[in-house]
């Protein structure tokens, strides 16, 4: 009996979405690369960069969790934050751990691959760079702001984001894992200091343009004041496009799980909404679109790790048709890709190859 190759996803961002999406993929394929900005300058991964001189360790952290294999404790030991009063106040035990790390292997790549070992990551972890940069923002009245933290606290609208210093390397790791990808997700998380700072490292925009990858942008379910504030789901794309080109994406996936009156009123206080779209628009601008429920409504509205994952995967499947014993992979290790994603049915996917 032949078997499904498991497709290969990279999933680029940082903050809560990507480790959102991440928890969900894990159940569905080992074969997960995560390509995670360095560019957090607050709480206590902003310290750590201040008084060690390391990278980030926040964002990171949190993938290494979601696709942790390790025992629940271990988990909940890394996730861990101090109380009190005292120096270690608010600091993250797995941010000291892979600090402590990296000033024992001298190297914050390595420090991010042994701390996988102790979690038993299933899949891969990788800093976008391993360069010191800072994500600075143009706005439209002009000004121009340094800082993720300042970015995503502006109340001004922004015209567009970079890195200083300009165009740091990525690691030839990353743009392998693109190369060889069936799937590359962008988000979800905060479009401008989280999706963004990896599209602006050096080499990482053109190779996912390059990629015979399946490229889905996950989009927010809802606005974030100042940073999206007003966007919709076009707008969104067209900052992405303005940044990196139009070849780095193929699907948008939205939610169109309506958001209770509850939550609508708790987001208005702090002037959000839930992000519209307009398919004809999106279609316009060469991007197909996926309209699923992949929102969870709890203490906030987040994407549900297994929805948004059951999407992505409806895309990616169709570039992993089943192998029968003995048939050969290609030299990434998959068959060609079949023409499965040309017409679309009522989940706005293809409708030969989506599994029901």
């Amino acid at each position: 009996m032949g078997h499904v190759v498991e497709p290969r996803v990279v999933a680029l961002g940082g903050g809560t979405g990507l480790s959102t999406l991440l928890r969900g993929l894990k159940r569905h394929t080992g074969s997960i690369t995560a390509i995670v900005t360095v560019t957090d300058d607050g709480g206590s991964s902003g310290r750590l960069r201040a008084e060690m001189g390391v990278l980030p360790p926040g964002d990171i952290r949190n993938c290494l969790v979601a696709l942790a294999d390790a025992e629940p404790l271990m988990k909940e030991l890394f996730d861990y934050r101090f109380n009190g009063e005292g120096p270690l106040a608010g600091h993250n035990f797995g941010n000291l751990f892979i600090a402590a790390m990296s000033e024992i292997m001298g190297d914050f790549e390595l420090a991010v691959k042994e701390s996988s070992r102790v979690l038993l990551v299933r899949g891969e972890v990788l800093p976008a760079t391993l360069d010191d940069c800072m994500l600075g923002a143009l706005l439209c009245d002009g000004r121009e702001i340094l800082g993720e933290t300042k970015v995503g606290a502006g109340t001004s609208r922004i015209e567009r984001v970079f890195l200083r210093p300009a165009r740091p390397s990525p690691l030839p790791e990353a743009l392998r894992a693109i190369a060889k990808a069936d799937a590359i997700v962008l988000g979800p998380g905060s479009l401008y200091t989280s999706v963004m700072p990896n599209l602006l490292v050096n080499g990482v925009a053109d190779a996912i343009a390059a990629s015979e990858a399946v490229k889905i942008y996950v989009c927010n379910v809802m606005t974030e004041p100042g940073e999206t504030q007003g966007y919709t789901a076009q707008d969104h794309v067209a900052a992405i496009f303005r940044h990196a080109g139009p070849d780095v994406v193929d699907w948008i996936i939205v939610n169109d799980a309506p958001i209770s009156d509850g939550m609508m009123r708790k987001y208005s206080y702090e002037g959000a909404e839930p992000v519209g779209w307009d398919r004809q628009v999106l279609e316009s601008m060469g991007i197909r679109v996926v309209e699923a429920p992949v929102a969870s409504q709890t203490e906030l509205v987040r994407h549900d790790p297994d929805a948004i994952a059951a999407e992505v995967m409806a895309l990616a499947l169709p570039r992993r048709p089943v192998l029968q014993p003995g048939e050969p992979a290609d030299e990434h290790g998959r068959n060609e890709p079949c023409e499965a994603r040309e017409q679309c049915d009522g989940h706005g996917v293809a409708s030969s190859g989506y599994p029901d």
